[in-house]
C-alpha cells in the first residue's frame, strides 16, 4: 500500500460521511449527494485498499425489516490517518461534516 494518501473529492466526501457515521451505502448516498454509480465503487475501493472494513448484517434482520441486507462500513486506523490527510486537503469538508472534522483533529 502507498504511504502517500491522495483522493479525490468525492472519494474524501464519503470518507468523512463515514467518519461522521453513516455507515452503509444509501446512508452515505444521502450524506454526500453522491450517486450510486460513484459511492459503490470508492467503497470497494476503500476497502480492498485496508482503509474500511464491511461487513454483511444479519440477513434475516433486513428481511424482517422489508429490505435487502446493508454493508455496513467502518474505518481502519489506515482509514482515520486517511480521513485526516482528506481533511487537510479538502479543508471545507470539515464544515459539511464537522463530527468527522473532530475526529480527524484529534489523531
Amino acid at each position: 500500500m502507498s504511504t502517500k494518501i491522495t483522493f479525490t473529492y468525492p472519494t474524501a466526501m464519503a470518507l468523512a460521511a463515514i467518519g461522521e457515521g453513516h455507515r452503509y451505502g444509501f446512508d452515505i448516498m444521502d450524506a454526500t449527494g453522491l450517486p450510486d454509480g460513484t459511492v459503490y465503487p470508492i467503497l470497494r475501493r476503500l476497502e480492498a485498499r485496508g482503509y474500511l472494513v464491511g461487513k454483511w448484517e444479519n440477513v434475516d434482520v433486513a428481511f424482517g425489516e422489508g429490505r435487502p441486507a446493508r454493508r455496513y462500513y467502518e474505518l481502519t486506523r489506515s482509514g482515520d490517518e486517511a480521513l485526516h490527510a482528506a481533511l487537510v486537503k479538502y479543508p471545507r469538508l470539515s464544515e459539511l461534516f464537522p463530527e468527522a472534522g473532530r475526529l480527524a483533529a484529534s489523531i
